[in-house]
C-alpha cells in the first residue's frame, strides 16, 4: 500500500459532518509511514476547506468527481478538466427531451450558478448567480459540473435516462440516490481517470493503490484500484465494483480495513 484514495461523504464523512477521532488517526498513521492519502470527491474545491480543518491534512485533492485537481494547502485549482458552454447547452436539451421537470444548476471554476426553478439542497445564498443557463455561460466560467435535478425521479432512475442521451458527450454519474441528481463532466472524467494520472505522477502503481467509496461515482475508482472497498451499505454499483467491503462509514471502516493493512506490512 503505497496511496490511499479515499471518497468522502457516506465514507469517511458521517451524515453530521464529522470525521471521526479513529479515521483521522488512521489518516496520520499512512502519512506517518510513507503512505500517500488523496481526498478523491465529488465536492467542489469550496467544500474542502471544512475537511482540512477536520483531518489537518493538505496536499492534493481530485474534486468535481475527477474534473478538478486542487492543491489543499494552498486553496488553489493545479488542474481542471471543464465542460464547454456548447457541450452543455447540447447536454441540457438532450435531458430536457428525456425527463421535462428537469432543472440546472452549475458548477464552475467561477462559482455556483443555477437556473431560477432549480432547488438547492446544499448551496442556498451561495449562488454567484442565478439566470438562464446560456446567460451565466456568457463569461465563459469553466464549467466543472452540470448539475441535473428532477423532483419527480430517483437519481438511479435519472442516470438510467442521462447515460445514453449524453453519451459521447458527457459523462454522468450521481452521488446520493435520494437527491434526484446527475451530475455531469467532461466526456472520459472519472475519479478513476484523475486518480490513475496522479499515482502515475507520484510513481504509484495502481495495484499500491487502496481505494474506498460507496456511491456510482466512485464505481471507476473501485473498480481501477489495486484494492478497492465498498463501504457496508453503499449503492449496489459500488459494492458489485469493489468486490470488497469495509465497515459502515458510522463503524469507522475506512480506518479498520487502514489499521489492518498497516499492521499487515509492519
Amino acid at each position: 500500500m503505497r496511496l490511499v484514495a479515499t471518497d468522502l461523504d457516506g465514507t469517511v464523512v458521517r451524515p453530521d459532518g464529522t470525521i471521526s477521532a479513529r479515521t483521522r488517526a488512521a489518516f496520520e498513521a499512512c502519512l506517518n509511514g510513507g503512505v500517500h492519502v488523496v481526498y478523491v470527491t465529488g465536492r467542489p474545491p469550496r467544500w474542502m476547506a471544512e475537511v482540512v480543518a477536520q483531518t489537518g491534512h493538505g496536499g492534493t485533492a481530485i474534486c468535481g468527481n475527477g474534473a478538478v485537481v486542487y492543491d489543499l494547502d494552498a486553496e488553489r485549482v493545479l488542474q481542471a478538466r471543464t465542460l464547454g458552454a456548447a457541450e452543455v447547452l447540447a447536454c441540457i436539451e438532450r435531458l430536457r427531451a428525456r425527463m421535462p421537470s428537469a432543472t440546472f444548476a452549475i458548477e464552475t471554476l467561477e462559482g455556483f450558478r443555477r437556473e431560477p426553478a432549480y432547488r438547492t439542497r446544499y448551496d442556498t445564498g451561495v449562488e454567484e448567480a442565478i439566470g438562464a443557463v446560456a446567460e451565466l455561460l456568457a463569461d465563459d466560467p469553466g464549467v466543472v459540473k452540470l448539475l441535473c435535478r428532477d423532483e419527480t425521479r430517483s437519481s438511479d432512475s435519472m442516470l438510467a435516462l442521462a447515460r445514453p442521451a449524453v453519451e459521447g458527450l458527457a459523462s454522468a454519474t450521481h452521488s446520493n440516490p435520494r437527491d434526484c441528481l446527475v451530475e455531469l463532466s467532461l466526456a472520459g472524467v472519472s475519479k478513476a481517470a484523475t486518480l490513475a494520472d496522479l499515482a502515475a505522477a507520484r510513481g504509484v502503481d495502481r495495484a499500491d493503490v487502496v481505494a474506498f467509496g460507496d456511491m456510482p461515482n466512485d464505481v471507476e475508482m473501485l473498480a481501477w484500484a489495486g484494492r478497492g472497498y465498498a463501504m457496508t451499505g453503499g449503492h449496489p454499483d459500488a459494492v458489485a465494483a469493489a468486490g470488497r467491503t469495509a465497515p459502515s462509514c458510522l463503524d469507522d471502516g475506512v480506518a479498520q480495513v487502514l489499521e489492518h493493512l498497516l499492521r499487515r506490512s509492519a
